[in-house]
């Protein structure tokens, strides 16, 4: 599928996205980082993966947005988590990027997704997503980004919906149950992380189709939607739902 085709097939999909997380766009977002506190430790790799729909509401991984971060001044590097990531900050060959060069490439195409998408701004998506949350708001703070798309405090946390509809809170065991693979050397790069939560998190929210158009219809006739959202969100509930993958 040429980009022409892809672009064509987001904007058809764009008037249910914005109502299906009332006005958020999900970014799945995965750090590498030099240690375990935002305030303090460095922050050394950034991955984003936009969710993008399709023309009939299905979610599915969209394009991946990855960069290396060089270490703040200061910036706390811990051995055992670069032993865990096997980062070399300082490796001459590492491409890395100042931090507020690596935000300000990311949020420009989270910019450019939420405007195609009708939404008012991006909700994080991550494994344990406060801990990514945390440390992308420091960065943000230290690097005096202004125009940052993504809501300051909410968050979904694939680790709770994992949880709750699968039993699995762990990462490579929730996509192992969904009949995925995970390659357990690949893990701790921020893009590989990000795109098979990503993964999850699609799998989970196409599973809960019938569930969301039972609350929006139950909204619908509460009056919380306009007759144009809800007559839509009718033609959507007629329409057959996708085939998802069998759990394994």
């Amino acid at each position: 599928m040429n980009e022409a085709e892809l672009t064509a097939q987001r904007l058809a999909g764009a008037r249910f996205m914005a109502r299906r997380f009332r006005g958020f766009l999900p970014v799945v977002i995965d750090v590498e980082t030099g240690g375990f506190h935002a305030a303090t430790d460095a922050l050394l790799e950034i991955a984003a993966v936009i969710i993008e729909m399709d023309p009939d509401g299905t979610l599915r991984r969209g394009p991946t947005h990855s960069y290396h971060v060089k270490p703040f001044e200061g910036g706390r590097l811990d051995p055992t988590s670069l032993s865990i990531t096997g980062i070399d900050p300082h490796h001459p060959l590492r491409p890395a990027l100042p931090e507020r060069d690596a935000l300000q490439r990311i949020f420009r195409e989270v910019r450019h997704a939420a405007r195609d998408y009708n939404c008012r701004r991006a909700i994080l998506v991550g494994h344990n997503a406060a801990f990514d949350l945390g440390f992308l708001n420091a960065a943000v703070a230290r690097a005096d980004v202004k125009r940052n798309p993504f809501h300051p405090f909410s968050c979904f946390d694939t680790a709770t919906l994992a949880g709750a509809a699968l039993g699995q809170t762990v990462l490579a065991k929730a996509m192992t149950v969904v009949g995925l693979t995970w390659d357990s050397s690949n893990a701790h790069s921020a893009s590989y992380d990000a795109e098979h939560t990503a993964e999850l998190f699609c799998i989970i929210c196409n599973r809960l189709r019938d569930s969301f158009r039972e609350a929006e219809e139950r909204a619908c006739s509460l009056g919380w939607m306009t007759a144009e959202a809800s007559a839509e969100a009718q033609m959507e509930t007629e329409a057959p739902a996708p085939v998802l993958p069998p759990l394994a």
